[in-house]
Formats: C-alpha cells, sequence, structure tokens
C-alpha cells in the first residue's frame, strides 16, 4: 500500500516537473516569438501613420491613432516601384528556372551516373562551400565587366544560376530511391532522362519545391551583387530601388511612406513563405524515400 502511495507522489511529481518545463518552454517561445516579430509590427505601424504624426511623436506609439494608406500612395510616386517589381520578378524567374535545370541534372549525375573520377569531382564540389561568397564577387564583377555584360539582366543573372549546397541537398535525396528501380528501369529500356522526369523527379518533388521557394526569396531579397554591376534605374531590383530611394533623401524625409514601399515589397516573400512553410520543412528534413 506505502509502495503504491509512493509510485503515486513519483508520478505527481514527474507529471509536475513536465508541466513546469512546457509552460517555461512556452514562455520562453512566446517571448522569442514577439522579439522576432516586433520590427515587422513596428514597420507595418509606421506605413500608417501619417507624416505629420509621426513628426509630431516625442516618444514612440505603439499604435496609430489616424491611420492612413497615404504612405503607400506617395512610397509608389516617388519612385517607380512597379519597374523595379517587374525587374525583381523576371530576374526572380529565369534565375531559378535555370538553377533548377542545372541542379537537377547535376544532382542526378552525382547520385545514379558512373564516370571516373566522380568522388573526387563531388568532393571538391563540396569544398566550394568552404569558400564564403564574398570572396568570388570580384572575380564575378571582373568577369562581367570584361564581357561588356553590367546593366543587363544577363549580368546580373549569371553567377545566380548554380548552388553547391542545393546540388548536394537533391543529390542526397536522389541518392535515397532504390538502385533496385533505376536497374529495372535501365532493362526496360528507359532512358537516363526519361527515368529522371518520370521517377526520380515526382520522388523528390517536396526536395525540389523547397529548393525553388527557397531560390525566390534569395533571388528577391538580393542586394550586393544586383547593386554591384546594376547603375542604370532600368535595371534595379526592389532591394537596390529601395535603397536607391533612401539615398536620393525620399527615406530619409518621409520615414512612414518608406516603410510603406519596404512594406510592398516584403510582404510577397512573407506571404510565399506561410503558404509553403510546411514544404519547406518536409523538403529539409526529409531523410528518405518510403516505397
Amino acid at each position: 500500500m506505502e509502495q503504491n502511495i509512493t509510485m503515486e507522489k513519483i508520478q505527481k511529481q514527474s507529471l509536475r516537473r513536465q508541466k513546469t518545463v512546457i509552460s517555461v518552454t512556452y514562455v520562453l517561445l512566446s517571448f522569442w516569438a514577439l522579439m522576432v516579430l516586433f520590427p515587422f509590427y513596428w514597420m507595418l505601424l509606421t506605413s500608417i501613420k501619417s507624416y505629420g504624426s509621426y513628426n509630431s511623436e516625442y516618444y514612440p506609439k505603439f499604435f496609430a491613432s489616424s491611420p492612413t494608406l497615404q504612405n503607400y500612395v506617395d512610397a509608389f510616386m516617388a519612385a517607380p516601384l512597379g519597374d523595379y517589381f517587374l525587374n525583381t520578378i523576371i530576374f526572380t524567374v529565369i534565375t531559378t528556372g535555370i538553377m533548377l535545370v542545372v541542379t537537377v541534372l547535376a544532382a542526378f549525375a552525382f547520385a545514379r551516373l558512373e564516370f571516373k573520377g566522380k568522388n573526387l569531382i563531388f568532393t571538391l564540389f563540396l569544398a566550394l562551400m568552404m569558400i564564403p561568397s564574398e570572396l568570388v564577387v570580384i572575380t564575378n564583377y571582373v568577369t562581367i565587366t570584361n564581357w561588356d555584360m553590367r546593366n543587363t539582366f544577363t549580368g546580373l543573372i549569371l553567377p545566380s544560376v548554380t548552388s553547391v549546397f542545393y546540388i548536394y541537398l537533391l543529390k542526397e535525396n536522389f541518392a535515397q530511391i532504390p538502385d533496385e528501380l533505376y536497374k529495372a528501369a535501365k532493362v526496360d529500356g528507359t532512358s537516363d532522362f526519361r527515368y529522371l522526369w518520370k521517377v526520380m523527379i515526382p520522388m523528390s518533388k517536396p526536395t525540389i519545391i523547397t529548393i525553388t521557394i527557397l531560390k525566390v526569396i534569395e533571388c528577391w531579397n538580393l542586394y550586393v551583387w544586383p547593386r554591384l554591376v546594376t547603375d542604370d534605374e532600368a535595371y534595379f531590383l526592389v532591394s537596390g530601388g529601395i535603397q536607391a530611394i533612401r539615398e536620393n533623401g525620399f527615406g530619409r524625409e518621409n520615414i512612414p511612406a518608406m516603410m510603406a514601399a519596404v512594406v510592398v515589397i516584403s510582404l510577397p516573400i512573407i506571404v510565399l513563405f506561410l503558404i509553403f512553410r510546411n514544404k519547406i520543412m518536409e523538403g529539409v528534413s526529409r531523410g528518405g524515400t518510403k516505397g
């Protein structure tokens, strides 16, 4: 009897500790979520404050007494945001499309084809991940300049059409597909390209979707390279365009309108991430293929 009472006490204490740990974890996560989301809230809040009310605040207010959308009108009138959006969409779509073709073909070659020196080449290929991207910016800049590709979409796109990490990620995913499927396909006379298109790509769709979304976000947020190779406003992307607006003085004088412009260019990526967040997590964390 005493033993049963002791076990019940131990179970209650254990359950109490688990509840305490869970409660503390949720409190910390909630605090961290507030810290992460607060800049977005402040950006949105500032964008709906009138120019006069914003400048009249002696201390920051966490609400807008008279919200307005005039800042969004001022932002579009101050700069060709529509042109920046169009340039960014063209750049993102073309770059992501070419990158997918290069990544899928390279990953398939490393995962399924047999050729001399494959392991050595792949090892050297992975070694490129150890080199910071900033170190190759100057080399790329000199190359693009020598080829007379500054202020062109070709010059913007070429350095971004491949990624060692994405190739590695997809190659590991391709490698999880059983070899027996490939051998059976070859016995049936299926070509490598048809096997890739009909078997490997459908079975690796979550990873490919993840790579696509991450590349779209990367292209949309790209800043250093576009600013380096484009000084013609006709080729500005949204990131460089917003900085150009700020440097011209508009963003420094009218902070609410500047925040409105930032909200406009940030919204598509935020919506894209929220829609496909489960796909991103599934593709990154996927460790195998179920037959």
